[in-house]
């Protein structure tokens, strides 16, 4: 108990220390406060994790300053100070001081210590939901594929069709968005289908692998409703560095909302008689270069508004059009791939479909949830991410042609999709 007194003091201490040193550093310079900053915790996890890294980095920079400091002085005490000092002859060669050997030995261990006694403390707390907390946490379970993120909620059941016209319950999944109670532990269950990936969510908990045929896990708490960027940190084949994904902290009645909203099947639009708003026209979509990034200004400033904003009816919807689009979901083959609860459209190479319309973001957190955005990645999936399953086992292997309109008409349906 005194080792961890002392390592909990230690941390603190250090801490503190960093933020007055890097005060002048940061304060003319830049801050580290980016949607990826480690540096700016918002849960229990991540700040244990950041006050780790500041006791290996101060103990680090005593060991660099005493060095430095010897080499230093080594270097301008003995320094040759005239051209007699040049030919001299090499002063008499010793083999050590016991006493300066065994000090150093000392201080390396002492050095390791520091660092191994709260090293050990936050294996152990980031590894499991604290015994206190268990009761109240919450289970979901991220499954990684090349190249996005599929999601599971074991304790909650969708309501779909089984045919028959008949409502049944169903497993609920989502994709590459990943919404959570704020203030709750929440145990995430880690798994993949392929290759080796790497769940990381750096304002929330640190990287944990997800191995084939080896079940995984860590835990994550976000301390208020918030927006957080997620990524794959292990590289996993060509698309890697867009595997992405986000995590969407509500408080208990929002996220309630948001769940049974997300468990009924797919919405249908009202047609046009019944909604009072007037048919949509063809839309022109904007062209993109490509690599050109895909998030507006103001879905920036403001992400989490953006994605409640996400979860309204579109004002201008064509039910007309979204039925031409649902139509060619089934027929150029999209729906042998993606699920579509309540619209009988059953895959599960692809991620499930039932509520894209009200995800912030599509191709696994590369782009924003817009109309331009959506139809940039129907239009040409591989110049978003090279090589996706959509592209090669979906256009290519199905001989896939789609027409301004079919793009069009996919593009509504698939934002009616709330």
């Amino acid at each position: 108990m005194r080792l961890f007194r002392y390592s909990t003091q230690l941390t603190r201490f250090a801490r503190a220390a960093a933020a007055l040193a890097g005060v002048p550093l940061l304060s003319g310079c830049f801050w580290l406060d980016g949607p990826q900053s480690t540096f700016d915790p918002n849960g229990p996890v991540a700040r244990h994790q950041m006050d780790l890294f500041y006791v290996t980095c101060w103990v680090s920079l005593v060991i660099f300053v005493l060095v430095g400091s010897v080499l230093a002085y080594t270097m301008i005490r003995f320094r040759a100070r005239g051209e007699a000092d040049l030919h001299a002859e090499p002063p008499e060669q010793g083999h050590g001081n016991p006493l300066v050997e065994m000090s150093l030995i000392g201080g390396s261990v002492l050095a390791l210590v520091v660092i191994a006694i709260p090293t050990l403390r936050e294996i152990w707390y980031s590894y499991e939901v604290p015994v206190e907390d268990k009761a109240n946490a919450y289970e979901v379970t991220a499954t990684g594929y090349q190249w996005w993120f599929k999601f599971d909620y074991p304790g909650e059941k969708a309501q779909t069709d089984d045919g028959s016209g008949k409502a049944v319950a169903a497993p609920f999944t989502t994709a590459n968005e990943l919404v959570i109670p704020a203030g709750r532990p929440v145990h995430v269950n880690l798994r993949t289908v392929d290759v080796i990936h790497s769940f990381w969510i750096p304002k929330l908990a640190g990287k944990v692998d997800m191995m084939p045929n080896r079940a995984n896990h860590l835990w994550i708490l976000a301390d208020k409703a918030g927006y957080f960027w997620g990524q794959c940190a292990e590289f996993c084949g060509e698309s890697h560095a867009v595997m992405r994904f986000r995590v969407i902290a509500l408080g208990p009645r929002e996220f309630n909302d948001w769940l049974n909203a997300q468990m009924a099947p797919a919405r249908r639009a009202p047609a046009a008689a019944e909604s009072g708003r007037p048919r949509a026209q063809f839309a022109a979509y904007r062209a993109f270069r490509r690599n050109e990034a895909g998030f507006t200004e103001k879905f920036d400033q403001s992400p989490l508004d953006s994605w409640r904003a996400l979860q309204l009816p579109p004002k201008d919807e064509d039910a007309a059009l979204i039925a031409r689009g649902r139509e060619l979901f089934s027929s150029k083959t999209c729906a042998s791939c993606h699920t579509v609860r309540g619209d009988g459209f059953i895959g599960v190479v692809g991620p499930e479909l039932t509520h894209v319309g009200s995800r912030s973001t599509i191709a696994a957190g590369l782009l924003e949830n817009n109309r331009d955005e959506l139809h940039r990645w129907i239009h040409a999936p591989n110049e978003v991410k090279p090589g996706n399953t959509m592209w090669l086992k979906g256009y290519i292997a199905n001989s896939i042609k789609l027409t301004p309109e079919d793009e069009d008409a996919l593009v509504n349906y698939l934002e009616s999709l709330k």
